[in-house]
């Protein structure tokens, strides 16, 4: 378990906080790029805290901008964007995609008061489908980390974005809790999945109790779930990575490769955004079809706009299946089908992750109460996270930069994923497997 403490320290993004300040040294996702059209709807997001407003101008390039006029405070969601920029419907104030304003409508002809006048701005960059943001200091812009997903082609990648009512970490954890996909993620009827699928939950419900291992790296771990097999006498391992701030990559033989991001909305939203990409060739229509069922990642979605708690409005995406709803629970499908009677994956992980008690005033499910959690071996690899995260918040607050915001490539790989192996350790196993697959960095 964590002190109260360091699970503030852990959860806290805000401007001047410890974890907020790490997060700020890395670009982060903020949108998918094709959300924006040219001199089309603004994208409202919050983003460490900072409520912010998107948008592409008529020249195609996009500014992330603080959404309220410089005037009156009025909100420049409900702007015109026209002629490469966004135009304030109370008074025509006019800002353009760096935040200065360009035209002050409501000023006597020749005042160069709009001169003086500038919004909050954020640098972007449009990379790999997603438009990315970076709000740390200029002096140490990083580089772009280079994951493979962002550097195919479009027709090789399939981008998702939704909502999570959670804390970042709650989300990011799960990603490396290999033991809960023995019991949360089973079925009995697994006749509608892809054949990867099928083999993932059967090894896993074969054995719930899997040797968990982790191998730390400069970008943050590979870990390994090495179980029995129910066929052959060799192991059945998992293996996923972990690279910080929030990235996972995930390998699925036969199947496009994976992974999400984490980003936090506030302490208690999360912004997740899920990839599936081919390293070699585009996605058939068959596999993006199968990503877009709800059965995994992404959930079943809607496009919508969601209000946080202190009134404010995002434009995002919403899982249908949530707490509202239940995450659609089935009781009689739990009785036979599978192990929850919830249908996707997402599905099942919200299910737990946003409805976990936090502490007093604290939304459910908003910032879990890690105090008083009683973890096992199999927690090894959120221990490690948690632990990595909070070290490197700490080493900021005394003037230690990171110095993996400054290493883009080192987020140049691909994930090993499972492999039936007679290899009875991690680092046996990672041996044999960059012999047997040179893409599979680690």
């Amino acid at each position: 378990m964590l002190s109260a403490a360091n699970n503030e320290l852990l959860g806290r993004v805000g401007p001047g906080t410890p974890m907020g300040e790490l997060f700020r040294r890395y670009w982060l996702p903020a949108v998918i790029a094709s959300e924006l059209v040219a001199d089309g709807d603004p994208v409202r997001l919050r983003i460490l805290g900072e409520d912010l407003l998107a948008f592409r101008n008529s020249d195609g390039d996009v500014g992330i901008i603080e959404p309220y006029c410089a005037h009156k405070l009025a909100p420049l969601y409900f702007g015109r964007n026209e002629a490469c920029g966004l135009r304030c419907t109370y008074h025509g104030w006019k800002f353009d995609i760096n935040g200065r304003c360009v035209e002050m409508a409501n000023a006597p002809a020749g005042d160069t008061y709009k001169d003086e006048i500038q919004l909050k701005h954020y640098p972007t960059q449009e990379w790999g489908g997603v438009i990315w943001i970076y709000m740390g200091p200029e002096e140490l812009t990083p580089q772009l980390p280079q994951l493979e997903w962002a550097r195919v082609n479009d027709d090789q990648r399939h981008l998702s974005r939704w909502l999570q009512r959670t804390n970042w970490c709650q989300g990011v954890e799960g990603e490396f809790d290999n033991s809960h996909v023995s019991f949360l993620h089973s079925w009995q009827d697994m006749s509608h999945f892809p054949n990867y699928l099928q083999e993932v939950i059967e090894a896993a419900q074969f054995d719930g109790a899997p040797q968990i291992e982790v191998k730390e790296t400069d970008y943050g771990f590979i870990t390994g779930a090495r179980r029995r097999s129910p066929d052959t006498d060799q192991y059945h391992w998992m293996m996923s990575q972990w690279m910080m701030p929030t990235y996972s990559l995930v390998g699925n033989p036969g199947w496009p490769q994976g992974g999400r991001v984490w980003v936090p909305i506030d302490d208690y939203h999360t912004t997740c955004f899920a990839f599936a990409y081919h390293g070699e060739r585009a996605l058939t229509e068959a596999e993006v079809a199968s990503i877009e069922t709800g059965v995994a990642f992404p959930p079943r979605l809607e496009k919508g706009v969601f209000q946080l708690p202190d009134g404010y409005v995002l434009d995002t995406f919403l899982p249908t299946a949530n707490r509202e709803s239940n995450y659609l629970l089935d009781r009689e499908v739990q009785q036979g089908i599978n192990f929850t009677g919830i249908y996707g994956a997402n599905e099942q992980d919200r299910s737990v992750q946003e409805n976990m008690p936090s502490a007093d005033g604290v939304p459910v499910g908003g910032l879990v109460d890690r105090t008083r959690e009683h973890l096992v071996a199999t927690d090894l690899p959120g221990v490690t996270l948690r632990r990595r995260m909070i070290q490197a918040a700490k080493a900021l607050q005394k003037g230690e930069e990171p110095t993996l915001p400054q290493q883009g490539d080192l987020y140049h790989r691909r994930s090993p994923g499972q492999r039936l192996s007679t290899c009875a350790t991690l680092e046996s196993l990672l041996e044999d497997s960059a012999e047997a697959d040179s893409k599979a960095e680690v």
